[in-house]
């Protein structure tokens, strides 16, 4: 007798699934991206699941596990998707160092006001308030993806440490604003949060001098 996964089924072995679990057509990949955004925001990290997430897509739960692997894995998809640093790096590194602070504050504020960008990364930092795996996840993807990229193209020392504390003041204001609602700050014009965000990002990633 065959024993059952954690999930109800007999486990898989890692590798592209066979018969109707492929059938489903060369946008499956995304169908399931999309399907994890869905449940993540409507049920959190912790309630969410493969196997909902397969039935959201309309895939069967090996075609997740052939493309994505873990949960875990999945949520690391479903941020990048939600916001894609390869997109952004660039245009943030390009210009003048002089006004880095600024150009990192306008991407991160925007793609925060953006409404088609703001729901699941909303979704996914309540998860990562709340659930340690979540965090795990979004702390590795904003540091390494985002973050340390742009500092370690910067001639300054402690690149690591200056970018976590970059990630400290964007995330911090992206809870009090976006999660909390906290007034003034919610209803603030966003050019007014650039205009006072922008010098402390541009101190923390480009100041030789800071201990």
């Amino acid at each position: 007798m065959t024993s059952e996964g954690p999930e109800g089924r007999a486990p898989r072995r890692r590798g592209r699934p066979s018969g109707a679990a492929t059938s489903t057509g060369p946008d499956a990949r995304t169908r399931i991206l999309a399907a994890a955004r869905t449940e993540f925001a409507g049920r959190g990290y912790d309630k969410t699941s493969i196997r909902g997430i397969a039935k959201e897509a309309g895939v069967d739960a090996a075609l997740v596990h052939h493309y994505f692997g873990t949960k875990d894995e999945v949520f690391a998809a479903a941020i990048e998707v939600s916001f894609e640093p390869a997109l952004v790096v660039p245009d943030i590194l390009a210009g003048p160092v002089e006004s880095m602070g600024e150009r990192l504050a306008r991407t991160f504020i925007g793609v925060w006001e953006d409404p088609a960008t703001r729901a699941p990364l909303l979704a996914i930092l309540r998860s990562a308030l709340t659930h340690e795996a979540a965090a795990k996840v979004l702390r590795g993807f904003v540091l390494r993806r985002l973050l340390e990229r742009i500092a370690a193209d910067l001639d300054v020392p402690d690149p690591t440490f200056r970018a976590e504390m970059a990630a400290s003041h964007m995330i911090g204001i992206a809870i009090l604003r976006y999660v909390l609602r906290a007034e003034p700050l919610a209803s603030a014009d966003p050019e007014k949060i650039i205009a006072m965000a922008a010098p402390t990002l541009q101190r923390y990633l480009t100041e030789r001098d800071a201990p």
